[in-house]
């Protein structure tokens, strides 16, 4: 691997003056689509809300050479995917999803497969109103789907034995 010495200090500097900021944007349901041997890209999937108007302006990962954030969207009955190259806003107290066929992270040019039930690391590279910028460091679950919800658990209930 080779990183610029700039990079690495840039990297550096955002990680220590992890801001505030950083604090105020709350990530939920974050997974990551299983892959096979041989498969180089998959996506990366989130829900992000953010209490003060943010954006999205970047992401990366150690498991992938390259990371971007993407939108499908449909374009004259044509399924389209593509860079944002302004990043994703983030409107202040609106979760937004980060989906299969919509917006969502690509990891490109994968360095290994992803395997189901490891996690990867992923990095958000965030920014507020003002310009500052911070980092919000995440553990991925890999999966062939998004993880389920908790939800009341009826295995307890044993609704046949009921008397009337």
């Amino acid at each position: 691997m080779k990183f610029s010495k700039h990079l690495i200090a840039a990297a550096f500097t955002a990680v220590c003056a992890a801001s505030a900021f950083a604090q105020n944007v709350t990530v939920t349901d974050a997974w990551a689509r299983a892959t096979v041997q041989g498969q180089k890209a998959t996506g990366a999937f989130m829900k992000i809300t953010a209490k003060d108007n943010a954006k999205l302006v970047g992401v990366s990962s150690s498991v992938a050479g390259v990371a971007e954030i993407h939108e499908m969207k449909m374009e004259k009955d044509v399924m389209k995917m593509a860079a944002l190259p302004n990043g994703l806003d983030l409107p202040a107290g609106k979760a937004v999803e980060l989906k299969p066929g919509s917006y969502h992270v690509m990891l490109m040019d994968l360095k290994a497969p992803l395997t189901k039930d490891t996690t990867v690391p992923l990095t958000l590279i965030l920014q507020d109103a003002k310009g500052v910028k911070s980092n919000v460091e995440l553990k991925l679950l890999v999966g062939m789907q998004a993880p389920a919800m908790p939800s009341h658990d009826h295995s307890t209930h044993n609704h046949g034995e009921h008397k009337h």
